[in-house]
């Protein structure tokens, strides 16, 4: 007797009966940028579609999330070059732009959208590193914790269900659990980059946020030839009390994706990144991929890998696609 598979894959209707993996809005996350000093929304050129938001506008694209189904919405917030300074105080004080835009974000949508928020120095220290610099010029992992942790709860006080600690610093979800606890934001989830790798994929990000970064994070973000590396900080992760682990890049780390949903005792995310987004969006602009398959076909690759919940900025997109 011939097998015959093919059977299977006759018509659209046949293939979607029997799909093993499935793409749904509410898998998505949008990560949007939100900038002080602009009056009008400002497009982010080697980000196609993707703008530096206004307070106005965020919200009109939050609700947009809402009205889409879409799973939750990461705000970035992106100070003047004036506000930043050496320990990155703008991502504390209540009146910073990602703190107010927060708040401004979940008085709009409420209950209705899960609103995260990045935890991370980078933006708003004037070096562009995630933390403060020692005497030597490196980072200081202990005292940027310390730093984390009055960040964590500030956006939290701001309305952030949850907040995601980006920078690898090593212990930084137990300090911030504990001082979440501490002030009674027991319910806040932490969302931990866990596996965070130094990347080539990064670099419209930089951009998008206007980073002053000169030289890399290599001595804190992950090398890119590691995965039982990776493991052992995810595994850490947990134990110190993430509420969802993060693999960022996802497209080039998707063995690192399968590991982490094989093993993890919580919910996989993973961060389709701005270089990944950028690279499919410049090649369909050239006319050398088609756009929509594209980003689909990425997208359904990094939920066949097992993360549970993507970050991509198609996700308004894939909405309307698969309305």
């Amino acid at each position: 007797m011939i097998e015959r598979p093919r059977r299977l894959r006759q018509t659209p209707a046949l293939r979607s009966l029997v799909a093993e993996t499935r793409l749904h809005p509410r898998d998505l996350v949008l990560p949007v940028f939100v900038a002080d000093g602009i009056e009008a929304p400002a497009p982010i050129s080697s980000m196609p579609g993707v703008v530096h938001h206004t307070l106005a506008s965020v919200v009109d694209v939050a609700r947009r999330c809402v009205e889409a189904g879409l799973g939750g919405i990461m705000l970035f917030g992106v100070p003047r070059d004036r506000d930043k300074d050496a320990t990155g105080s703008g991502a504390i004080d209540p009146h910073g732009i990602l703190n107010v835009a927060l708040r401004t974000v979940r008085e709009a949508v409420g209950d209705d959208l899960v609103v995260m928020a990045d935890t991370c120095l980078d933006e708003f220290t004037d070096h562009g590193h995630c933390g403060v610099l020692d005497d030597r010029g490196r980072v200081d992992n202990d005292a940027t914790n310390e730093l984390y942790a009055a960040m964590a709860v500030a956006q939290a006080r701001a309305g952030a269900h949850v907040v995601a600690p980006s920078g690898m610093m090593d212990g930084q979800v137990a300090v911030i659990r504990e001082a979440l606890d501490r002030e009674g934001f027991t319910d806040t989830v932490i969302l931990a980059y866990a596996a965070k790798y130094a990347s080539a994929f990064y670099g419209p990000f930089r951009e998008a946020v206007q980073s002053s970064l000169q030289g890399d994070r290599r001595t804190y973000q992950q090398d890119s030839a590691n995965i039982v590396e990776s493991l052992r900080e995810i595994d850490l992760d947990i134990a110190e009390g993430a509420d969802i682990v993060m693999v960022k890049p996802a497209m080039s780390y998707l063995d690192v994706v399968a590991a982490a949903a094989e093993r993890a005792s919580v919910p996989v995310a993973a961060y389709q990144v701005s270089g990944e987004y950028a690279m499919i969006q410049a090649a369909a602009a050239n006319g050398w991929i088609d756009l929509r398959g594209a980003a689909l076909e990425s997208l359904t690759s990094i939920r066949r890998a097992g993360a549970q919940v993507v970050l991509t900025y198609f996700a308004l997109d894939v909405a309307d696609w698969l309305a």
